[in-house]
């Protein structure tokens, strides 16, 4: 991927937000640039066992073998990810795990105001952890985003899965 913005800017002391938009399902996805480290071509994925459903396996990605994961069976959303695989993979990385997310299409970056973004979504919870990784819904012209904290939805349990299935060069 191209340099990687803040995901907040100053626009005429408007706040905007960065924001990588993809889809799963039918609808469209978000997550702040700064999460997402590149996108790349999907490589070979190699498969674990006894991990769940969601973690695909692992793959090669610049010289770091990373837990590759599918949101659309995470989410349990209707399918759109060919039995073939995907496209592309978007690399996350935090201090504490790095990982790839599964996407047909190449996403796209927007920028959005900050007022454009409703934070009082509290209508949808994981019922599998117990915060919310929903951090809102942009509003973009048409369009109706949900913003996601990818690292809340890596709940204990899975951070656990996908550390073990990772292996850092």
């Amino acid at each position: 991927m191209a340099e990687i913005k803040t995901s907040t800017e100053q626009k005429g002391g408007q706040r905007s937000l960065q924001i990588v938009v993809f889809k799963l399902g039918n609808e469209e996805y978000g997550l702040h640039i700064d999460q997402i480290k590149e996108v790349v071509i999907t490589p070979a994925i190699t498969r674990m066992p006894q991990t769940p459903s969601f973690v695909k396996g692992v793959a090669n990605i610049r010289g770091n073998v990373i837990a590759i994961f599918d949101l659309e069976d995470r989410f349990n959303l209707t399918r759109t990810i060919q039995e073939r695989g995907s496209k592309y993979t978007l690399v996350v990385e935090s201090e504490d795990v790095k990982l790839g997310l599964l996407v047909n299409e190449v996403p796209n970056t927007i920028s959005v105001s900050a007022s454009d973004l409703d934070e009082s979504v509290g209508i949808i919870n994981d019922s599998s952890s117990e915060t919310n990784y929903i951090k809102g819904i942009i509003k973009s012209g048409q369009r109706l985003i949900i913003l996601i904290d990818i690292f809340k939805v890596i709940d204990h349990e899975m951070n656990s899965s996908i550390k073990k299935a990772s292996v850092a060069a």
